[in-house]
């Protein structure tokens, strides 16, 4: 363990007291959990995911339990942009919580609306672009998976919002997720988080019949942990902007794998829902012992580069 306990963390102009966060998605708008965890104590909350519009969500089953996870197909339900800034953030920011605001859009023309709705926001310090989730028909991992469209909506976010730090969440459910975090960070994103659910799928053989109405829907919680250690590991040596890992997080101990991994944050979510307590331990355990280093590559990330320098050239060693 490292003798430095100082372990703040800064994304872009974005400080925080520590790199423990709870998870969009699961964490909901952050207050949910006030009475399970002292959430002023947290480095910050990323709030649940909002789009321009509010959104009522897929229809039909949301959730179903795996042996190991959780299957969920929300379908990025929320309450819209101009009720969140009005009635969720001011009790977030009174509570003395740092909100990390998660953003989503449908399509180019939804997304430019709610980049320019924020930009007129006040005292926002960082916001976490969703451009992954794999239970909407349109947007989501659709651009995400595309590293020239993922640039465009990472730059079109910079560009309008300058003071605030950018987050490119990004989706495991591609060849080279390290591709997509160097796409990201040359269009000006501060900060990756990876990743996003798996794609996954569940029959209920009572109706002969798939669980979720759209088939597919995205898994979480532990069994995903080794695709998100291994994102994370990928993409700490690609890129030089910090990467907040997030992916079955279900022990002190499997936080402390992220930071080994390379990253610089890491975020809880499944866990949330029967270990609330959690991100509380982790915080401790890392005041007590600092951040571990990351674990020594045994690939020089240079080589990782294509002859013009702009993309890894294979995604493992």
């Amino acid at each position: 363990m490292s003798d430095n306990n100082d372990i703040g963390l800064k994304i872009g102009d974005a400080c925080f007291a520590n790199p423990v966060f709870l998870a969009s998605g699961p964490a909901g708008y952050g207050i949910e959990y006030a009475n399970y965890l002292d959430i002023t104590k947290v480095g910050g909350i990323v709030t649940k995911t909002i789009s321009f519009e509010p959104r009522k969500g897929n229809p039909g089953v949301r959730l179903q339990e795996t042996p190991s996870g959780l299957l969920n197909s929300i379908g990025l339900e929320n309450v819209g942009a101009e009720y969140f800034f009005r009635e969720k953030i001011p009790v977030l920011v009174s509570a003395g919580v740092k909100p990390v605001i998660s953003v989503a859009a449908e399509d180019w023309g939804d997304y430019r609306k709610l980049i320019d709705f924020i930009a007129r926001q006040e005292n926002i310090e960082i916001i976490e672009l969703n451009l992954s989730c794999p239970n909407v028909e349109r947007g989501g991992m659709a651009v995400g998976s595309n590293p020239s469209l993922l640039g465009r909506y990472v730059r079109h976010a910079k560009d309008l919002l300058p003071r605030i730090a950018i987050l490119a969440k990004l989706t495991p459910n591609v060849s080279d997720i390290a591709r997509l975090a160097l796409a990201a960070e040359e269009a000006g994103a501060d900060g990756i988080t990876a990743i996003n659910t798996v794609i996954g799928m569940d029959i209920d053989i009572s109706r002969a019949k798939p669980v979720f109405k759209r088939v597919r829907a995205g898994l979480s919680g532990p069994a995903i942990r080794p695709v998100a250690l291994d994102a994370v590991w990928r993409i700490a040596r690609t890129v030089d902007i910090p990467v907040i890992g997030v992916g079955g997080i279900s022990s002190v101990d499997d936080a402390l794998k992220f930071f080994m991994a390379g990253a610089s944050g890491i975020q809880v979510g499944t866990a949330l829902f029967y270990d609330p307590g959690l991100p509380a331990r982790i915080i401790e355990k890392l005041e007590a012992g600092g951040i571990p280093p990351a674990i020594k590559y045994s690939v020089d990330k240079t080589e990782r580069k294509d002859d013009d320098g702009t993309a890894p050239h294979n995604s493992s060693t």
